[in-house]
């Protein structure tokens, strides 16, 4: 729906809401009102997480988010958006998405903590890997945002460029590109422990 469809939309609204008050409205028009109450009700809808999203983006805390949304706290702020906003995942409801959105994070804590403990380890594999030589054009790319991530204190930031790294190692670096793999492997099963403890009911 255009602006200016939904501006004519409202206007013409507001005028079948004027009749009904005074009684000179008809079924027709009012189902037709409604109808159009329906549509500007689900635009406006889509609107809300679109404006969230922004307002994050441009550095807006949930804490000041909260009052402008009618919700008490920073977390019922934070609860609304993942709400209403589309699914990545495919979750059909806005508990799912919820849900979803609280399984991801909780994995990714988990996968970040495991990453600092092991950060020695990691630092090495990515010293080592972003110093090969004879890599393709793109796998020298892959190497720069490693030894890039490298230099940054949160060795967290290391997986992903790792990961990335090895599928572009060649038949030279075998032994490489299995350390790689098995640290893929791992981080994988940290991931999936973590979402199994956060399902387990509390006894």
């Amino acid at each position: 729906m255009t602006e200016v469809d939904l501006a004519d939309r409202a206007r013409a609204l507001y005028d079948v809401v004027l009749a009904a008050r005074s009684g000179t409205a008809g079924p027709e028009s009012l189902l037709a009102a409604l109808e159009s109450l329906r549509a500007i009700r689900e635009e406006f809808a889509s609107w809300e997480p679109e404006l969230i999203a922004a307002a994050r983006a441009e550095g807006a805390s949930w804490t000041s988010l909260a009052p402008a949304l009618g919700v008490a706290s920073r977390q019922a702020a934070e609860r609304r958006f993942l709400r209403l906003r589309p699914s990545d995942g495919g979750e059909r409801t806005g508990e799912a998405r919820v849900d979803a959105e609280r399984d991801r994070r909780a994995g990714d804590r988990a996968v970040s903590e495991w990453a600092r403990r092991n950060s020695t380890t990691l630092r090495q594999l990515a010293g080592q890997a972003g110093a090969l030589e004879g890599l393709s054009a793109e796998g020298r790319k892959r190497a720069d945002k490693l030894n890039t991530a490298l230099g940054e204190n949160d060795a967290a930031d290391l997986l992903t460029p790792l990961s990335d790294m090895r599928d572009h190692l060649t038949a030279d670096h075998l032994q490489l590109a299995d350390r790689l793999g098995a640290i893929s492997e791992h981080t994988g099963q940290v991931r999936r422990d973590a979402l199994d403890s956060r399902r387990r009911p509390a006894t």
